[in-house]
């Protein structure tokens, strides 16, 4: 009976994409951009097929969403006893 190896996922990190898209953009391999990280070529090409080849723009916060200082200053507010609201 032949033993299975268990492979975890792991999620690129910000470092890790940028430089994997500057790669692909130069029009390095799979193979090659993968050795740089340590990662095999189908985890690169998982990477960069959601979108087409093409390197989707920066994400942005929406200008509806707090900052971390607001949510900072509305949780000091909770902790004093005052409403939410004020």
């Amino acid at each position: 009976m032949a033993m299975r190896r268990k492979y975890r996922r792991t999620k690129v990190t910000a470092a890790e994409s940028a430089e994997l898209w500057e790669r692909w953009k130069k029009g390095e391999g799979l193979h090659a951009i993968g050795q740089a990280p340590g990662r095999g070529h189908t985890s690169i090409a998982a990477h960069v097929r959601p979108s087409g080849g093409i390197r989707p723009p920066a994400r942005r916060r929406s200008m509806r969403s707090l900052t971390m200082a607001e949510r900072e200053e509305i949780s000091r507010s909770i902790v004093e006893g005052r409403s939410v609201r004020r």
